[in-house]
């Protein structure tokens, strides 16, 4: 029962692996597609090695370190690949020539700060004990502390994935793109709240509705898997940032009424 959670992590790295082979190759639309579905399938992956782990009471600091290093191959190398390669590597020798040229060394940097902030992340969850986001939610809830490294790959193979692997043909889309790839870099290493999930319970009473639920999805994939895939993984990423500005909204009143009830008590 200990191999049956390292088989889903080996199934996360040999995702991964696929996933960089076919970003090096990067001759056609399809290898960068093809890249973009290893990424994406291999977080469901990721996130069963975990949980069948702790339902088999077979948990141990080897799984742990494995899943981890899995994680920095899958959700920190290959994204990160597929980002340059896809978004700057490829653009035409056509307009402005020099632009391209800086848009690609760009990029090269840029797609390191994606993977040493998933790194960082991934390092920061390993050693913090029950650690507190900047913005705290509901007492009731479990949130994760940063954008986690398997969403921000899924943002990244999602946005790929949507356009079918055509990789970016416009300089100034490209540095958006790069722009983009920060923000989300920043996400992973900030510590702002974004929901874990975790306390769905999988138990035999949800079994049929569970069932239900995997079906309307898998039908949903199979047929606007582009459309789906990229709303769910932005989606995903916009409900960090609304957590954020609602905290601080709330922050703010907070403020501004402890202000005005120590001005009136002083005016009395």
């Amino acid at each position: 029962m200990f191999v049956l959670p390292s088989l889903f992590t080996a199934g996360n790295i040999a995702a991964g692996f696929y996933a960089i082979t076919q970003c090096l190759q990067g001759a056609g639309t399809e290898h960068f597609n093809r890249a973009s579905i290893a990424i994406l399938f291999a977080i469901p992956f990721d996130a069963l090695d975990g949980r069948i782990a702790r339902m088999t009471n077979t948990e141990s600091d080897f799984g742990r370190e494995l899943d981890s290093l899995a994680d920095v191959i899958t959700f920190g190398v290959a994204p990160a690949i597929l980002a340059y390669t896809w978004g700057t590597r490829m653009l035409p020798l056509t307009g402005n020539l020099q632009w391209r040229a800086d848009a690609q060394d760009l990029g090269v940097f840029v797609a390191f700060l994606f993977l040493i902030c998933g790194a960082c992340r991934l390092a920061r969850f390993n050693v913090t004990v029950n650690p507190i986001p900047s913005n705290p939610g509901r007492p009731n809830r479990r949130y994760f502390v940063g954008m986690p490294i398997p969403a921000a790959a899924g943002v990244v193979a999602s946005v790929v994935h949507c356009f079918d692997g055509s990789p970016i043909d416009t300089n100034w889309i490209a540095f958006l793109w790069l722009a983009f790839l920060l923000f989300i870099g920043f996400l992973m290493v900030s510590r702002w709240r974004f929901w874990s999930g975790k306390e769905i319970a999988l138990g035999e009473q949800h079994t049929m509705r569970l069932f239900v639920v995997l079906m309307v999805l898998g039908v949903l994939l199979v047929r606007f898997s582009e459309y789906l895939l990229i709303a769910v993984s932005l989606g995903y990423t916009v409900s960090g940032l609304i957590a954020r500005i609602v905290y601080a909204a709330q922050s703010r009143q907070r403020r501004l009424g402890s202000a005005a009830a120590l001005s009136h008590e002083a005016s009395g």
